[in-house]
This record gives structure tokens, sequence and C-alpha cells, in this order.
């Protein structure tokens, strides 16, 4: 991804492995400051994932693929690697993919920094294509509407649902994306701004419930939106407040899409309600800046995503191509 810094333009991976450590751009700094995290052991694996230094499915399966690879090198007890990365959160599908991944090629004998490695350069090259397949349904002039972050931040590099974007973009598209705030945490706000931004994407922020309005006025033509599970049915979790744009976006007849890798369906999972939705503490939104600003005696409830159903989903746009819902079933049947 392109970052923009007082000594000029920088090209830098969200994760990357240097020196038996794992480096990830600390997103909780953003935009205000580029800051790295720097993982010695799985449990600063852990930390990361669970405390969203790094966030985002895929970006989240290659933490987790450098983990284990990190483990494996410093003779780490790998079961026990393994059940310290898997327990940092529980809806991001990829996370226990990449672990069951690199279990299998360490057991097989692969030299895990190369097996991490091209875990890595695989998600990257799925990226691309994904941009390349999303940017043929975005048209010239078209308005895009995203949701949190699903960028370069949320996949090491090109994003999912920013993929398409940036290809458009690239292309010399004119067009222009309305980025949600995405409360509690902002994503949308601080890091989708902040990767447009760079990119030099012409783009606005609005609030999450500004959604349903501009597409009543016909000022959205699109929606674009990554995913952290894709159940077998074709429902995803991801962010809190998409299913509220998949409903919105259907009322107003604005195609909604999807965009994840093949990594990210999980065929285990029957539907969207079988899908384990995380938690997250309250204080997320009882505090703005570390200060609170719901009265005392208030409590807050902060599920961290929630489940749009495969009927609001106009398609996915995977690695492999854009496919419906029944494609989607077919693939799993």
């Amino acid at each position: 991804m392109k970052v923009k810094t007082k000594k000029g333009i920088r090209d830098m991976l969200a994760v990357w492995m240097e020196d038996d450590a794992v480096k990830m751009i600390d997103q909780r700094y953003l935009p205000e400051k580029l800051k790295l995290f720097i993982a010695k052991d799985p449990d600063d694996i852990h930390k990361a994932i669970k405390n969203m230094v790094v966030r985002g499915a895929p970006a989240i399966g290659v933490t987790a693929a450098y983990g284990m690879a990190q483990a494996s090198i410093s003779w780490f007890d790998i079961g026990k690697a393994e059940k310290t990365i898997k327990s940092a959160r529980p809806t991001a599908y990829d996370l226990f993919h990449a672990v069951d991944h690199m279990r299998v090629k360490i057991k097989e004998g692969v030299d895990p920094l190369e097996a991490a490695h091209d875990y890595a350069l695989s998600v990257i090259n799925k990226c691309m294509a994904i941009g390349e397949h999303g940017s043929r349904l975005i048209e010239n002039g078209y308005r895009i509407l995203t949701h949190c972050n699903a960028g370069a931040l949320a996949t090491v590099d090109y994003g999912t649902a920013l993929s398409p974007i940036r290809v458009a973009h690239d292309d010399g598209k004119d067009i222009f994306v309305y980025v949600d705030e995405t409360r509690p945490r902002l994503q949308g706000a601080r890091l989708t701004a902040w990767e447009l931004f760079n990119e030099d994407i012409p783009h606005t922020v609005i609030v999450d419930n500004a959604a349903g309005h501009y597409m009543q006025r016909g000022e959205i033509d699109i929606v674009i939106v990554g995913t952290d599970r894709i159940a077998a049915n074709g429902d995803i979790a991801n962010k809190i407040g998409t299913y509220e744009k998949a409903v919105v976006a259907k009322e107003n007849n604005v195609p909604f899409y999807v965009a994840a890798p093949v990594t990210t369906f999980d065929p285990n999972t029957e539907n969207g309600m079988a899908i384990p939705i995380e938690e997250r503490p309250s204080e997320e939104v009882l505090n703005l800046n570390e200060k609170r600003v719901v009265s005392p005696g208030s409590t807050a409830k902060n599920p961290a995503f929630d489940v749009t159903p495969a009927k609001y989903i106009t398609g996915y746009i995977t690695e492999k191509g854009v496919y419906s819902t029944d494609d989607v079933v077919i693939m799993f049947d």
C-alpha cells in the first residue's frame, strides 16, 4: 500500500516477518501516527490480534501464519502456540484456516518461514485478483459505499472491498467513495479514509446512519464490503452495521457485493446464525477518546459483527470471479 510520509511515499505491507519477529502496522494509532508493533512469540501474536493491533480476516490469518512459523523456528510448543493464537478472536474464519494450514505444513516438514511467506503471498495475489474481477462491476462515474475497513490494512496489501476500487481508480475511472465511519472503533473514518487519502482516491466520510439517506436520494450506485466469514448457505458475518446497509440497499435497488478470498468461505458452518459473534468490551461504546460519554448508571452491549442473510447479497467477489448466492451454495454442495 502507498503511505505518504514526510520523506515521501513509502510502499508498505500491513504485516511481515523480519529477523524472527512479526512486524505489523499498529492500527490503533492511525491516522495520527504510523507506528509498528513487533511480536516476538505466540503470546504477542495473541495480543496483537485480540487487541486489534492487526485486524481484518485475511491480515489476521497472515499474522497467525507468521506466528506459527515463529513458534516452530524458536522450538515453541506448536500445540500450545496453536491454542494461544486461535483463542485470540472467534469470528474471522481466516484465523483458524491459517493456523490449520501451517500446522499441516510444519508436520509435513516444510520450512515454516517459507510456508508462512507463501501463505502471505497467496493472500496478496488473491486480493489483486479480487480487484481485477470487482473493478468490472464499477462503471465510470460510480459512487461507492463501503463499511468498516477492508483495504490493505485488513489484508496485508490491496484489500478485498477496496481492491476493486483501487483498480477502477488506477484504470482512470471517475469514482467517488462514501466511507461509513463504522462505530464504535471508527475503522472506516480512521483506516479506510486514511488508505483512500494515501491512494489519492476521492472520498468523504459519513456517519453510519447516513448511508440510507444517500441511497434513498440515488447518490450511491453500488455497495462493496468485506467479510470475516461466509457460511455454506452464503450468509456472511461482517462488521456490525453491515446487515442494516444490505437491507437498505435492497430496498433502494442498490447492488450489494461482498468481496473476500475463497479462504473466507466456511463449509462447516451451515448458516449465519451458527457463526460465533464476538462481543467486545462495553468501554468501546461507553467511552470516546478514553472519556466516558454515557451516564454513569448506563451499560452498553457491543457485538463486533452482525450476520447478513444471503438474500440481501447481490454477489460475492472472489479471486476466482464473481459468484451469485446460488453459485456459492453449489460450491459447498
